[in-house]
């Protein structure tokens, strides 16, 4: 297992150089599942620059600075759900959840309506960061949520799926595999 301090310490010069494309939102790195995991979440205006970074770590022999501490590099390309609002940096809480799906074939105009049922509802209770799905590779979304604690995170999902207002409708029906991990923000993400 490699040193995650040492690891995280070179990506805020990373993804903040003058060579850097996109915005810099957030990092996390985990603690609750893939243990010593970093994640990095950036927006970019189009599709030339989410390439030209992507080129950008490709050609690096130290991608996101993490030097001999990075074993292995995944980047995705997603799209926000059409209805949820910009991410907007700001201390929203002091963990968060980063939830995966990997959805069937086919089952995500189903999921996304669902989602558009059921999340102005959940939002008024537990605003989200994001919700958004993969536009390469297998069909899956992704949803990050804050929260201030593990506690308040189990109290609200129980809470929510009690009074049937989540999940969403066809939402389930659709999801093949489900992961959740729990991570904290590092010292310098933007989300916090």
């Amino acid at each position: 297992m490699t040193d995650a301090d040492a690891a995280l310490a070179g990506v805020e010069p990373w993804v903040t150089a003058s060579d850097a494309h996109g915005e810099f939102l957030g990092c996390w790195y985990a603690e609750h599942g893939p243990v010593g995991r970093a994640y990095v979440l950036r927006s970019f205006d189009d599709d030339a620059e989410l390439a030209a970074e992507r080129a950008r770590a490709a050609a690096s022999r130290h991608p996101f600075g993490a030097g001999d501490h990075l074993t292995d590099l995944s980047m995705a390309g997603f799209a926000p759900f059409p209805f949820v609002p910009r991410v907007r940096p700001g201390r929203f809480g002091r963990i968060y959840e980063i939830r995966d799906y990997h959805l069937v074939p086919g089952g995500l105009p189903a999921t996304i309506d669902g989602w558009r049922q059921r999340l102005p509802g959940r939002h008024l209770v537990d605003p989200i960061t994001v919700v958004m799905y993969a536009l390469d590779g297998p069909a899956r979304i992704v949803h990050i949520w804050p929260f201030d604690s593990l506690d308040q995170r189990v109290e609200v999902r129980r809470d929510l799926v009690a009074t049937h207002r989540w999940p969403p409708p066809g939402g389930p029906e659709h999801i093949i595999e489900a992961d959740s991990i729990m991570a904290w923000p590092a010292a310098f993400s933007p989300l916090a």
